[in-house]
């Protein structure tokens, strides 16, 4: 009886994060999930399982979870944009953590990758439930944990990638350099279950109309990143 094909299990907070890796696919199907986006595809000649199910550790978890269920899993990629807090990092480059640093001091280990396409920044990335909204937050961060960058969900990946002994590596694009303050505090519009109201963000765009340029700019600036992001990640030897 033949084994089921191994899959490298990559968990987002949204499907757009996805969209530069897809574009290289060559085959994709829907997967039936409980996460809010999930699908099969074949990128680079490898299987891939594609899981989002919203931002932060509570969703992370859940995304992670279900991917485990639609398995078999062979390893655990969390991916997707991230804040940068070493003032060298620009939008669209790529970070290869070497560490996660959650809330409270606990981290894990990230395992190593490199891409033919070249060398990408390496280093501990911060994993908190938060959106880290402003130019003078990201600098304290810098200075207080030693992060190069931060976002809201590897944390909890990789707490449960530990659990099911499966390898973790993390991937992460910059969306917003550490000098740009966000257009909006999108903290206020998230819902009890962790994801964002987005029609009270675009409430709040219309409420504030000096932040549409910068939202604008951000959405620009994400669909770039996550373009650079599939450039890399279908090229990495895991």
């Amino acid at each position: 009886m033949d084994m089921p094909e191994q899959q490298i299990a990559a968990i987002a907070a949204e499907a757009r994060e996805f969209t530069g890796l897809l574009a290289h696919a060559t085959e994709v199907e829907a997967v039936k999930t409980a996460a809010a986006y999930s699908c099969r595809a074949r990128i680079g000649g490898r299987r891939w399982l594609l899981v989002a199910d919203g931002p932060g550790p509570k969703r992370a978890e859940a995304a992670a979870r279900a991917a485990f269920e639609a398995g078999p899993v062979d390893r655990v990629v969390s991916m997707g944009f991230c804040g940068g807090l070493g003032p060298d990092l620009r939008v669209g480059e790529v970070l290869v953590a070497s560490e996660v640093i959650g809330e409270g001091g606990a981290s894990w280990d990230a395992s190593p990758v490199e891409s033919i396409k070249g060398a990408a920044g390496k280093g501990p990335l911060f994993s908190c439930d938060r959106v880290v909204v402003t130019s003078g937050e990201k600098r304290s961060l810098f200075r207080e944990v030693g992060a190069r960058a931060v976002e809201m969900e590897a944390a909890a990946v990789a707490r449960l990638a530990s659990e099911k002994g499966a390898p973790f590596y993390c991937v992460r694009v910059v969306s917003d350099a550490a000098n740009e303050s966000l257009p909006l505090d999108f903290n206020l519009y998230r819902a009890p279950s962790g994801r964002f109201r987005r029609g009270r963000i675009v409430a709040a765009a219309l409420a504030r109309p000096w932040s549409i340029r910068g939202l604008m700019r951000l959405n620009t600036d994400s669909i770039r990143a996550s373009r650079c992001l599939g450039d890399f990640l279908v090229s990495c030897r895991f």
